[in-house]
């Protein structure tokens, strides 16, 4: 049987990679949890084969269950009638068999039901479940929502929510946009309101919110009266009922088996999540970690299925007296693809680690300080991954978005005219991608989130050390590429800088982000063709074309090509 963790060897290979020692121990209370709970590991060792057993079992489900049923789900879609919003047939049975497998609570603790799963594994799971259907994601990956419960809720509100998350019995949804605040969250106007006793109530409307039909909705609304900014908001959690109304639900391009819903709020009784006017300059923005890389590992889940049609149908079209796959203009978008999947997942799972070790950190902490022990050392440690997490998922974000979008392009373009039909995957993949570089915060947005920690080159360290780190044989070449690229990074950081030019600074700011972005991609997968040979042939390819891509990009900052942008609000009339 198909299995979608056994059968993609370059996932196995950054699984088999990671180093999830300090991060488990913290998890398992340095394995105190197992005299507690029979299937909490005892170690370390044990603690990875569960991990293992767990992506496993996704991973068949992925493949054997939910990808079969994915072409009935786009074509039957989400219905809405009465007010009701139902799941296509194929979804209700993939989460009934989620749940029966006990993985619709994977991230949250043993104590309500949970696996206590650590996050990268988590995305692993992620990836798999988007390559199956990428809009099953949007269910299976919203259990971040009960984990901000977790996080931020009372212990009240913990026993409330979470025990049925992780049964499946709950799904969720953030309500975040309003018809007048997308992107820009401060000018969410939905009203908070207390009556008499303290009980908070939501009135106001929501658009655009993923499973806005879920049964537990996390609410960012404003409950300082007078305010106009991001002070005034908090963050609720309430329960769906007769006084939340889904007024309709879009009619979409992609994404077919995930509804995306236009609420109503009528004096929705809620209740406060954490303190008030923290909603968004903590809460909201905590959950944005999550919520990027829950994108970023459905861009990779729908890459990686692109190119899994691409190169099937390349081996088995013959044109010509021979399989395409043997011409060199279609050899090499494959090619490319493969490539560009490897190292943004090499980006990627980079990424996830700096946020489970930043949130990990966050715990230990907390549990020292009820302890009454001293944390300099843990606060220090915390600072460094924050500030490296906050480059990184925009980051992540932005750079396996815009790959999704491209490799499923090109899949379709490898099957010609028959990949337009309906009937080949590769064209529902291709709509299903279309939306990974819009919500949860364009590619443009994240170029802006980017942006002033690349100026501030946050990662300066890290790149000292791979500069001066000796690369044996053939990869000696690539880390003196490598080096070439720093050297025009830090040229063209120097011009833009020294101009002292805000605006100017802003127009440069996607070139940065992107040459900033080749040097934790190469360096990374340099690293990898360090302890994995087979690796040697990613990083030459990746690490010469990103050259050549800093070259122009470099130019492009130096050239002045971009003053026309400096006055476009005159020259775009």
């Amino acid at each position: 049987m198909a299995n979608y963790f056994l059968d993609n060897r370059d996932l196995l290979f950054h699984f088999n990679a990671l180093d999830l020692r300090e991060i488990a121990g913290i998890a398992e209370e340095e394995y105190a949890q197992s005299k507690e709970h029979r299937d909490a590991p005892v170690n370390y060792e044990d603690a990875m084969v569960n991990y293992r057993t767990v992506l496993e079992m996704v991973g068949d489900l992925a493949a054997n269950r939910i990808a079969p049923r994915a072409s009935d789900v786009d074509h039957e879609g989400v219905s809405f009638a009465d007010g009701v919003v139902s799941y296509a047939r194929g979804t209700q049975r993939n989460l009934k068999e989620l749940s029966q497998a006990d993985l619709m609570g994977m991230i949250l603790p043993r104590a309500y039901g949970g696996l206590n799963i650590p996050f990268t594994v988590y995305m692993m799971a992620v990836e798999m479940v988007s390559r199956a259907d990428a809009s099953l994601m949007n269910l299976f990956g919203l259990q971040d929502i009960a984990d901000t419960v977790r996080k931020f809720g009372t212990e009240e509100q913990r026993r409330e929510f979470l025990p049925k998350f992780c049964t499946g019995e709950y799904t969720g949804a953030m309500a975040l946009t309003e018809p007048d605040a997308g992107s820009d969250l401060q000018a969410v106007k939905l009203q908070a309101y207390q009556n008499d006793r303290g009980e908070w109530f939501l009135r106001g409307v929501k658009r655009f919110i993923t499973n806005g039909n879920g049964d537990v909705l996390l609410v960012l609304a404003r409950s300082e009266p007078g305010t106009k900014d991001a002070r005034g908001l908090s963050l609720f959690v309430c329960h769906s009922g007769p006084t939340v109304k889904v007024r309709r639900i879009e009619n979409k391009l992609g994404i077919h088996g995930s509804p995306t819903c236009e609420l109503q709020f009528t004096d929705t009784p809620a209740q406060l999540v954490g303190d008030r006017k923290f909603g968004l300059i903590k809460y909201v923005f905590d959950l944005m970690y999550r919520a990027r890389m829950g994108v970023s590992a459905q861009a990779l889940g729908i890459a990686q299925a692109a190119y899994e049609e691409a190169l099937s149908y390349a081996r088995d079209r013959e044109q010509f007296g021979r399989s395409i796959a043997s011409l060199p203009a279609v050899a090499n978008m494959l090619i490319e693809m493969r490539v560009t999947l490897e190292t943004n997942r090499s980006l990627f799972y980079h990424a996830a680690l700096c946020v489970d070790r930043k949130e990990k950190l966050e715990e230990r902490i907390a549990a020292l300080k009820k302890a009454g022990q001293p944390v300099t050392e843990e606060t220090a440690a915390l600072k460094a991954a924050t500030r490296i997490a906050n480059l990184l998922t925009p980051m992540a974000k932005y750079v396996l978005s815009e790959s999704a979008n491209r490799i499923s392009y090109d899949a379709l373009q490898v099957h010609g005219g028959t990949g337009y039909m309906k009937e080949f995957r590769v064209e529902r993949l291709a709509r299903d991608a279309r939306i990974t570089n819009i919500y949860e915060g364009t590619s443009q947005l994240q170029i802006v989130a980017s942006i002033g920690h690349v100026i501030n080159d946050v990662l300066r360290e890290w790149l000292d050390r791979h500069d001066m780190k000796e690369y044996r044989g053939g990869l000696g070449s690539l880390a003196a590429a490598m080096r070439e690229i720093r050297a025009l990074f830090l040229e063209s950081l120097r011009f833009v800088t020294e101009r002292k030019d805000a605006a100017f600074q802003d127009v440069a700011a996607k070139d940065l982000v992107d040459l900033y972005s080749y040097l934790v991609m190469g360096y990374l997968v340099l690293d990898e063709a360090a302890d994995e040979p087979s690796k040697a042939f990613i990083a030459n390819r990746y690490i010469l074309s990103s050259l050549a891509k800093a070259r122009a990009n470099a130019e492009m900052i130096k050239s002045g090509v971009f003053a026309d942008l400096l006055h476009a609000d005159t020259i775009l009339v």
